[in-house]
């Protein structure tokens, strides 16, 4: 067993306690949030992430991140700033009950991007992202490792890039670092292409 694969789960054993969220009490305050993320959560501005049918965890985590200053986002530390813990976890709760939208990939662009995706690539010991995120894209709610189905490649492109220099560090024991420094901007842009369209 690697260490990717020993750190996810004890990552999931670990578990966290949180404030419960209300998803109705957290459909009003995400109004602000539309703008950029939608109504619903699923986005339609590529450089914006959809956060429909994340998990409670993970939207919880990446908001304290944004708050505390342990993820760093010019807008994003401004919204976070004034949610209180309840606020945070009734937006988690919100988010994590929508739908998130059926996403769609250039079908030769992606071709690369499922072979890394399901295999990783032996030769730069580059695990495969379906490890932790799972085959069809659902994350592990329970590490706090994000669903990535048909999330919008341009913010998936900015995120591992982000990773791999360093803008980016608040990943569990430096895991999403390690990996998207092995990787090329093309396998980034394959990868990024492939989870788009996937569900």
């Amino acid at each position: 067993m690697n260490r990717l694969a020993i750190a996810a789960l004890l990552l999931g054993a670990l578990g966290s306690a949180h404030a419960a969220g209300s998803a109705s009490a957290g459909q009003g305050k995400a109004a602000v949030c539309s703008a950029c993320h939608g109504m619903d959560g699923n986005s339609v501005t590529p450089i914006w992430p959809s956060l429909a049918g994340q998990s409670e965890q993970y939207i919880s985590k990446q908001l304290m991140d944004f708050k505390s200053g342990a993820r760093k986002d010019d807008t994003m530390t401004g919204m976070a700033a004034p949610l209180s813990e309840q606020d945070i976890a009734d937006l988690a709760a919100w988010f994590s009950s929508q739908k998130r939208g059926v996403g769609s990939a250039n079908a030769e662009k992606a071709a690369p991007g499922e072979k890394l995706y399901r295999a990783g690539d032996a030769s730069k010991g580059l695990a495969a992202c379906m490890a932790c995120h799972g085959p069809n894209g659902a994350g592990n709610p329970a590490a706090k490792f994000p669903a990535l189905a048909g999330q919008h490649a341009t913010y998936t492109i900015k995120a591992l890039k982000d990773f791999r220099d360093g803008k980016r560090s608040n990943d569990p024991a430096s895991m999403m670092r390690g990996v998207a420094a092995k990787m090329t901007d093309a396998q980034i842009e394959a990868v990024a292409e492939y989870i788009a369209g996937l569900h």
